[in-house]
């Protein structure tokens, strides 16, 4: 990795690159979670329009399938954020580490309760509320309706993203990720061929020398000529030989 100019070149460290490919894994691992969920969407909105039918939540399947159509929406909206601050993270953008650890962090908690939530979901239960059918009635036509492979996919996937997305936070805070993060100091900059040279900076302390003025010229001298030759007598012009005068008295 080059930087700009004036800075040395960063090597970027294995514990970055790694992070990174670990942010992209959960990136991937979203969007095989949306297409599982997409293709079961349709079984859960008929079962619950079933369950609730004649009912004073009958809208409530309705509610549920439009909750899962924008849920999907978020889903790639985060897989491509992580995409994003993964290819940032390998430039050694700090302010896209930040980002990282809080989309991270809400991610890794909304996944974690989600994981724990359908681990638990055979083991909870709910008693009926006037109408409505009890949340083991609901689970138990949930479980009927749905194919067998629905549940174990979820958890597997749910499971290796929490983990993938923990191992890339803390790689991200490593110390050798810290010193890549870090801003390099400018370095040394050659003078540019035909640029001004710095003025010699003076030490603490002690004051620069003033520059020397010019002396005026003593009176009665000419002027020189640019180019320090001595000015022509009037009357002649440039390039035209004068023969010398002769000596007085001859």
């Amino acid at each position: 990795m080059v930087d700009a100019s004036g800075t040395p070149p960063r090597t970027r460290p294995g514990t970055v690159t790694l992070s990174s490919w670990l942010l992209i894994l959960v990136a991937v691992i979203q969007v095989l979670n949306l297409i599982v969920a997409l293709t079961v969407v349709g079984t859960i909105r008929d079962v619950l329009t079933e369950a609730y039918a004649g009912t004073s939540a009958e809208g409530a399947a309705d509610i549920a399938y439009a909750f899962s159509l924008v849920m999907a929406v978020v889903s790639l909206l985060i897989a491509a954020g992580l995409v994003v601050l993964a290819l940032l993270n390998n430039r050694g953008k700090n302010g896209a580490r930040i980002t990282t650890w809080v989309l991270g962090g809400i991610l890794f908690c909304c996944t974690g309760g989600g994981l724990v939530s359908g681990l638990a979901g055979g083991m909870t239960g709910g008693g009926t509320t006037g109408d409505v059918p009890s949340s083991d009635e609901i689970q138990r036509r949930m479980e009927d309706a749905l194919p067998s492979w629905y549940t174990p996919v979820s958890l597997l996937l749910g499971l290796v993203a929490l983990l993938a997305l923990l191992a890339a936070l803390i790689l991200l805070a490593l110390p050798k990720s810290n010193e890549f993060f870090r801003k390099p100091k400018a370095g040394w900059e050659p003078p540019v061929p035909g640029g001004a040279y710095p003025a010699y900076p003076s030490h603490p302390g002690q004051p620069g020398y003033p520059a020397y003025p010019s002396y005026p010229p003593t009176p009665g001298t000419p002027p020189s000529a640019p180019g320090g030759q001595p000015p022509s007598a009037p009357g002649d012009q440039p390039g035209e030989r004068r023969d010398p005068e002769p000596p007085s008295g001859s």
